[in-house]
């Protein structure tokens, strides 16, 4: 199968080389983070479990990545007039903080649900909340009269090649650490970690299979790869990062390399996170939880293999996350 820089497509989809060059350029804004393993984790999953800890990442999640990639990529004059998104939290946080430091101003609209630590964390970067209903309808509708009026520059939250690439960093920093992967498993929502993630794996480590873990409640992926086109999100999850539908970059990526899309329960959601904090001694919210979740459903898929998990974040309401445990 020929890579897909080799494949003709009407814009630039990242090669290998855009992907080193993105992993350069945010280094000095980044953090390199670490890998963790549990012998009790292995037991229970039947596989030998790495975990990619992106909860520890600036921001407390991966977004961190192809937020600075994609607003140090810009021009100063794309640059000039502020840049703009909608998000549930994490590349809210994550480009209000990548403006911040280029100096610019960051225009944020966000569901009116989204967790209240996210918001605290985008106003920390001087972003300027526009709060709207928790539907695609009315966060695109809420951006696009934002960016009329503002003039900003549009850095959409995964949707785009730049941030792609910036989010390709995460498994590529796997790849160099841990060589004989062979399956790498991530949560998808819009498919912007995913599609970066496979990217990295078909580059840098073309023997790793490449998985996906999705809640039923929000099983967009699931239905797109069934169907051959984009399926639109039920958005009915308490995974709140991954209640957004594929765009028309990163489903391309996604439907030529990514093997499998596995959906969890919320229950079976809230238990991985339970594990997660309990074994590892970590805080991840419940989107970060849910490739463990789908390890531990489908353990056959899994058994005796080397698993990469990212870890995808760590900002959750800690009030909110107890009250969850008391559920299962």
């Amino acid at each position: 199968m020929p890579l897909l820089s080799q494949v003709h497509y009407p814009m630039p989809i990242p090669d290998s080389q855009t992907i080193a060059e993105a992993h350069t350029r945010i280094k000095p804004y980044v953090h390199y983070t670490p890998l963790l393993t549990s012998t009790g984790l292995d037991e229970l999953a039947g596989c030998k479990l790495v975990f990619k800890c992106e909860n520890f990442q600036k921001i407390g999640a991966f977004k961190a990545r192809g937020a600075m990639n994609a607003v140090r990529s810009l021009s100063s004059k794309d640059l000039s007039k502020g840049v703009a998104t909608h998000s549930s939290g994490n590349h809210a946080q994550a480009l209000a903080r990548a403006a911040k430091i280029a100096g610019v101003s960051s225009y944020i609209v966000m569901p009116r649900t989204s967790a209240e630590i996210k918001k605290r964390g985008v106003r920390g970067f001087a972003g300027e909340i526009f709060e709207c209903e928790p539907t695609l309808e009315a966060r695109e509708k809420m951006l696009a009269e934002v960016v009329r009026k503002t003039g900003a520059t549009e850095i959409h939250p995964f949707n785009n090649y730049a941030v792609i690439a910036g989010q390709a960093t995460a498994a590529k920093e796997l790849f160099e650490e841990v060589n004989d992967v062979d399956i790498i498993i991530v949560p998808v929502g819009g498919g912007g970690l995913l599609s970066g993630t496979a990217l990295a794996a078909a580059y840098f480590s073309p023997n790793t299979i490449v998985m996906a873990a999705e809640p039923t409640g929000a099983d967009d992926t699931f239905r797109s790869m069934q169907s051959g086109k984009i399926e639109t999100s039920q958005a009915n999850s308490i995974a709140d990062g991954l209640l957004t539908s594929l765009g028309d970059k990163t489903f391309p990526i996604i439907q030529r390399y990514v093997k499998e899309v596995i959906t969890v329960s919320d229950a079976e959601i809230i238990s991985a996170m339970r594990l997660i904090w309990e074994r590892l001694k970590i805080i991840v919210e419940p989107s970060g939880a849910v490739p463990l979740a789908a390890v531990s459903k489908a353990k056959e898929k899994f058994y005796n293999k080397k698993v990469g998990i990212i870890l995808t974040g760590g900002n959750v309401d800690l009030t909110r996350a107890l009250n969850l445990f008391t559920t299962v």
